[in-house]
Order: structure tokens, then C-alpha cells, then sequence
């Protein structure tokens, strides 16, 4: 499975894949979407921060503590797009080990294959949550959409894709059963999936 998954997969079960991980899985009902992402690693408070940007604008800061939400580790950002005029798309990868763990000469391994044009295969179970403010603390009070894909496998190819600057696909088990959003959010999901990249416009 990790040879197979060293390149691209073309088919959501292509040999095997989503049988061999939805073993790993608790028992629900999932929908498989095989993605490209091009991601960019984000530090906490750093430029490029959901948390400290987006959630801030529709949210507002913690009225306690008078500061951002922190994710409490590097994250993945890799796709945008306006669902409407008063909701937005985030996507994010959040590894399960912070990239620090991960060995050097697999991430530079995999920066070596991509720089020959390989475009390999990462593995998550994901969650869609749609959420909107109750309160209007922030400047911008419209619904996002968080699309979250937990990594099950394909730590050094995301951290190798961010550093090349190069995409790669992911397949992404979305979990249906946990997720915060209707059953007609998530039939939209892959059409809006399939969007230009867009960013939020704030105030629109």
C-alpha cells in the first residue's frame, strides 16, 4: 500500500486503498472524494493563520481572554472558494504528528520525486462543519464552511509538497455521521470542491 500510494491515484478505491483504511476506521458512512491540494504549512499566530485572521473577522476574539483561538499545532491550508455571497469554503490538513517529527530524508526524498513530476497520494478522514456566528462579535458574520482532513498517512508528502511548492492528492474518507453540516451541504461539497480558488472577500 505505501509503494502504491508513492504516486498519484486516479480512482478513489484504486487497488484496494479504501478498504485497507477504512479498516483503521470506526463503522459509519463515509463518502470518498480524491482531491488535489497544494498546501501551504501554516505556524499558529503566523501570517496566513485561519484563527488569527478569518475566524477572527466573523467571530471576533475570545471575550475571556481578549485573543485569538489557537489550534495548538502547524496546520496545512490548501483550498478556498465563496460558497455564496454570506458563506466560504476553508479547507485545511492537520497532520497527527507536528512536522518536526518528520524524517528529514523522506521529506527531501519526496521533494526529489516531485521535482521529476510524481505526484503522490496522502490518505485522511475528514470532516465538514458549517458554522456561523450566534453573536455578532466580528466584522464579517457569514458561515464557513470548514472542510478538515486529518492525516492517516502522507506526513512527509504534505510537508514535502508545501516546501517544493508542488501539488499532490488526497484522499479524503469524509466522515458523515460527525460531521456539523446537512445532508444538503455535503452533496454540494464536491461541486464547490471543484471551484476556482477563491479568497473571502471581507464585508461582501
Amino acid at each position: 500500500m505505501q509503494e502504491r500510494l508513492s504516486g498519484p491515484l486516479d480512482d478513489p478505491d484504486d487497488g484496494g486503498v479504501i478498504d485497507a483504511f477504512g479498516a483503521l476506521l470506526p463503522k459509519g458512512e463515509y463518502l470518498p472524494l480524491l482531491l488535489s491540494v497544494e498546501p501551504q504549512l501554516i505556524i499558529p499566530g503566523k501570517e496566513g493563520d485561519y484563527f488569527s485572521n478569518e475566524q477572527v473577522t466573523s467571530w471576533g476574539v475570545d471575550q475571556f481572554w481578549g485573543l485569538p483561538e489557537y489550534p495548538h499545532t502547524p496546520y496545512y491550508r490548501t483550498f478556498e472558494t465563496a460558497v455564496g455571497t454570506d458563506a466560504h469554503l476553508y479547507e485545511f490538513v492537520v497532520p497527527m504528528v507536528p512536522p518536526t517529527w518528520n524524517e528529514r530524508e523522506r521529506v527531501e526524498e519526496y521533494i526529489a520525486r516531485m521535482g521529476q513530476g510524481t505526484v503522490p497520494t496522502a490518505v485522511a478522514v475528514s470532516t465538514l462543519d458549517v458554522c456561523q456566528p450566534a453573536i455578532n462579535f466580528g466584522d464579517d458574520p457569514s458561515a464557513h464552511w470548514g472542510l478538515t482532513h486529518f492525516l492517516l498517512d502522507g506526513h512527509h508528502k504534505l510537508e514535502a509538497a508545501a516546501t517544493a511548492g508542488r501539488p499532490v492528492r488526497l484522499l479524503s474518507l469524509l466522515t458523515l455521521g460527525e460531521s456539523l453540516a446537512g445532508a444538503d451541504d455535503r452533496a454540494r461539497l464536491p461541486a464547490l470542491r471543484a471551484r476556482s480558488r477563491s479568497a473571502r472577500a471581507t464585508g461582501t
